[in-house]
């Protein structure tokens, strides 16, 4: 099986003949990063369902094709990720209240000719956050860096739904937060929303104020990366999540680690995000533990 297939290798009709037990997927641009095939494939494999999980590398643009390519192969599923929620979303047929919450999706179910999709990312995110710092989002105050774009505002508006007493939103651009506090006071009863740049004074203030802090930038990815909050912001008694999963331990991590703050990054996230996606697409829960070895967890 190869790292990564394309849309135009999906087409050849040698594909049927090499991979015919491919039937669910993940796409994005790029997409060779995403651990998603083998956290799956573990859960396929534990739950003897004989069905293979593959990645496929889909330009901006191009993902009605990709659909219409996975109908036509009898695909049952697949997994969306940056950047093409958005798009993906635009194109199915119905979606669930979780994908309309999130305004994104991250799963696609191809069912009777149809497109139904979901987001698994806001609960897959709550379910993580309550097993590795022992509390649930309701229970915590929240700061959010990075709020402004697709991941930051799906995690803001989990937060609101769950009902964190306290929300605090982050972005390098502030009129971007404006209508998503909005949203989140409007749409989902949070009670106290609160938009501020990402200069460091801000940032030091608000993370006084909070238990949770958030990190949905990009920032990390780069091992030269700067910190998305000052270092001197962080105290011992913080609870710190990373979204990004790869590294492991971003600097923000370790920075944070330094000082005996409660730490993890968004592999875990990842991974139930995962099983609700694969419950979603097959109709029965997937071996958490399973999925746990597969990446390695």
């Amino acid at each position: 099986m190869k790292h990564v297939y394309t849309l135009s290798e999906l087409r050849d009709p040698s594909f049927v003949a090499e991979m015919p037990k491919a039937k669910l997927a993940v796409i994005g641009y790029p997409i060779k990063h995403s651990a998603s095939p083998q956290m799956h494939q573990a859960a396929l494999d534990e739950a003897g369902i004989d069905l293979q999980y593959i990645r496929v590398e889909v330009e901006p643009g191009k993902v009605n094709e990709c659909f219409s390519e996975m109908e036509r192969l009898g695909f049952v599923g697949c997994n969306v990720t940056v950047p093409h929620k958005l798009e993906a979303m635009e194109l199915c047929d119905e979606v669930t209240d979780d994908a309309q919450a999130l305004a994104a999706t991250n799963t696609i179910h191809f069912k009777d000719g149809k497109r139904y999709g979901h987001n698994t990312d806001g609960p897959g995110l709550a379910q993580a956050i309550l097993e590795d710092f022992g509390k649930s989002l309701t229970e915590l105050r929240v700061l959010i860096l990075g709020a402004g774009g697709g991941a930051g505002r799906a995690i803001a508006t989990q937060c609101a739904r769950e009902g964190s007493s306290r929300i605090y939103l982050s972005n390098r651009t502030v009129e971007k937060l404006e209508p998503i506090a909005k949203s989140l006071t409007d749409d989902y009863g949070a009670k106290l929303v609160y938009t501020l740049s990402n200069d460091d004074e801000a940032l030091t203030i608000a993370a006084d104020r909070v238990d949770l802090i958030i990190n949905s930038t990009s920032l990390g990815l780069k091992e030269d990366d700067p910190l998305p909050i000052p270092a001197s912001a962080l105290k011992s008694t913080h609870r710190v999540y990373d979204a990004i999963y790869n590294p492991a331990v971003t600097p923000l991590l370790a920075e944070a680690n330094k000082i005996g703050a409660t730490t993890s990054n968004g592999l875990s996230m990842l991974l139930h995000q995962g099983a609700i996606s694969f419950a979603f697409w097959l109709g029965q829960k997937p071996s958490i533990d399973a999925m746990r070895k597969g990446l390695g967890k």
